[in-house]
């Protein structure tokens, strides 16, 4: 599904913001570009350049962390920073990218609000000779995107479903097995990934009968949440509770595409759901998801290590910068309406009970004092 749907795609989670205000990190300079497609450019190329980082919002813990890392990435490598946060608002973002352009950046990263919102400044990035790199979230409908950088989202799908088909034993169950299905905001491109990686591992077992979706809630439409907002996704998991599971019908399982669904899920089933506490998925490894999976209320996050695609943003813009080209390791899956867009993919890993001191202490990444 997600695949066939190759046109789409982006990262991550985003509740609806509570501040109006844009956010900001203090600019510091002013410079930046790509392949040198202006006189300016090719002459202001490399370190010391300003880099235009454009990020959804400041009030949600991994853009935040998104932010901060490519920051100070950036500036480890020598270049002038000017991040911006949009609290959620596109003109907002529309208005920043402006302001970056005009402002004299001479490189872009943009991780969109909504992917195909951004057209009209980035054909005045393009028209300037800027090149832009989307983060995380695929740019839609614009030939001003010069590279893509993520983690392999259809991946993350895969990952979810196959961890539900192993939790519920699904290849030697003889008894159907309940679950419910909740993904993001349909205006956040990574969602058809994430939900179309899990659907393609979960459908086969949903057509033989083995796994039953009780509220009949199977399309995408049906299973996204605007915002990725927890009390969206909690306000319709009471729904279906309330619906489907009253009666003491057994909900085995909940595939969520990220933690903020599956926080608003963990809170709908603590108010509402008596039977035996289902299997739930996650992604990011948000501080409070982590909690829930040590105390038994999520099953599995899926680790995104930002440090990790900052890094890897930070060697495309210093390619780039320097006359080069970036590295990629995609050149068919990301279409963005335009044409494919050369993209570089991470790799995610599965986090559980099992290795989450491995992957999220020991790393560095969370201290033991702020997961207790």
């Amino acid at each position: 599904m997600a695949v066939t749907a190759g046109v789409i795609t982006g990262c991550g989670s985003k509740p609806a913001d509570t501040g109006t205000a844009a956010q900001t990190e203090a600019p510091k300079a002013d410079d930046g570009q790509t392949g040198g497609t202006t006189a300016d450019s090719q002459t202001a190329g490399g370190a010391g350049a300003l880099i235009g980082v454009a990020m959804p919002t400041k009030d949600l813990q991994r853009w935040n962390q998104d932010g901060s890392n490519m920051k100070a990435e950036l500036e480890a490598a020598g270049y002038e920073v000017d991040l911006q946060y949009a609290s959620n608002d596109v003109q907002t973002q529309v208005s920043q990218i402006e302001n970056m352009i005009s402002n004299g950046c001479q490189m872009l990263v943009v991780a969109s609000i909504d992917g195909s919102s951004l057209g009209e400044p980035l054909s005045q990035a393009k028209e300037a000779g800027i090149p832009v790199i989307s983060y995380d979230r695929l740019i839609m409908n614009s030939d001003a995107v010069t590279y893509y950088a993520t983690f392999d989202n259809y991946k993350v799908g895969q990952k979810q479903g196959e961890f539900l088909v192993d939790a519920l034993d699904l290849e030697n169950t003889t008894e159907p097995k309940n679950i419910e299905l909740f993904t993001g905001d349909p205006a956040d491109n990574n969602c058809v990934f994430f939900f179309g990686g899990a659907m393609d591992v979960l459908q086969p077992y949903i057509d033989e009968g083995k796994l039953v979706v009780k509220s009949g809630q199977t399309a995408f439409e049906q299973a996204a949440t605007a915002n990725w907002d927890p009390e969206k996704a909690q306000n319709r998991m009471d729904t279906i509770i309330a619906g489907s599971y009253s009666d003491g019908t057994v909900l085995h399982a909940v595939l969520c595409s990220n933690d903020s669904t599956a926080l608003g899920v963990e809170n709908a089933l603590a108010s509402s759901y008596t039977g035996e506490y289902p299997i739930i998925t996650g992604q990011d490894c948000d501080i409070a998801n982590v909690k829930n999976m040590l105390n038994d209320k999520q099953a599995m996050s899926v680790f995104k290590d930002t440090r990790t695609l900052a890094t890897q943003v930070v060697k495309m813009v210093d390619a780039v910068m320097q006359g080069g080209e970036a590295e990629i390791n995609d050149t068919s899956s990301y279409d963005n309406g335009t044409g494919v867009i050369p993209t570089y993919l991470c790799e995610p890993v599965v986090v559980t009970t099992a290795n989450y001191a491995e992957m999220l202490i020991d790393s560095g990444y969370y201290t033991e004092d702020q997961l207790k």
